[in-house]
């Protein structure tokens, strides 16, 4: 039994292809859910990786769901901070509830998911903390003041744990996906899609895998010397 890593919003979208490509690589991966059942029942059936529901957004539900991850499967030695949520809206019309359901989710989220796990990362004098950010979290985007700001939240993030880790043989980085061929993005227009194209020197969108092999690398042992770094894989669309 390899490694146990870690997905939040693992049986979805580039979670999901996280979660395969960390077990074609060896890894005993566990992936969370937030709701969808079926779909969660369905990813477990075809992948045989197995699925646990909680809710993110909230530091019991997270911890006693981690507790239960490591009595099945054993410690968490890898963990990828990838569950997210978007409730967009130009920010004269954005609600308090849109603002804080996505705080909540994608930045104290990643707080809920890492912390619970981080003092044993200390103990073994090993661990791998990935965060998946955004490219509207490096550059900003209209209509998603609210996202923006986790991700880039998510980032300092990083970088403080980073520091913190070092010593202890943990690093902690970040991927940050540009637009990408998951299911959310293929189901907008046609010509909204041929839009934000046309915005990618690459010419075109990115595939959830090409973000998973940025992760497995993270990973690895091979990245022991990269920590508190950024992988920016957006087609060239933004350079920090």
């Amino acid at each position: 039994m390899g490694r146990v890593a870690l997905v939040t919003g693992g049986s979805r979208g580039i979670g999901e292809a996280i979660s395969k490509k960390l077990k074609e690589d060896g890894y005993t991966v566990a992936a969370t859910y937030a709701g969808n059942d079926e779909a969660a029942a369905k990813f477990t059936e075809t992948t045989g990786i197995k699925t646990y529901k909680w809710n993110v957004a909230d530091y019991e539900s997270s911890k006693t769901g981690i507790a239960k991850v490591e009595e099945e499967l054993g410690p968490i030695e890898v963990v990828v901070a990838n569950a997210g949520i978007t409730r967009d809206a130009p920010f004269h019309k954005m609600t308090p509830d849109q603002w804080k359901e996505v705080i909540d989710t994608n930045l104290t989220g990643v707080f809920n998911t890492i912390h619970p796990i981080w003092p044993g990362m200390r103990e073994r004098k090993f661990g791998r903390v990935i965060v998946i950010s955004s490219i509207n979290g490096q550059k900003g985007q209209f209509a998603q003041v609210n996202y923006a700001a986790t991700k880039a939240g998510d980032l300092g993030i990083i970088k403080s744990l980073a520091q913190e880790g070092a010593r202890a043989g943990i690093t902690a980085n970040a991927v940050c996906p540009g637009y990408i061929a998951t299911e959310m993005v293929m189901a907008v227009p046609e010509k909204v899609r041929e839009s934000i194209i046309s915005q990618i020197p690459a010419g075109r969108l990115g595939e959830p895998e090409e973000i998973a092999r940025c992760v497995a690398f993270l990973a690895s042992d091979d990245s022991g010397f990269v920590n508190g770094s950024t992988i920016s894989a957006n087609g060239a669309q933004f350079f920090v």
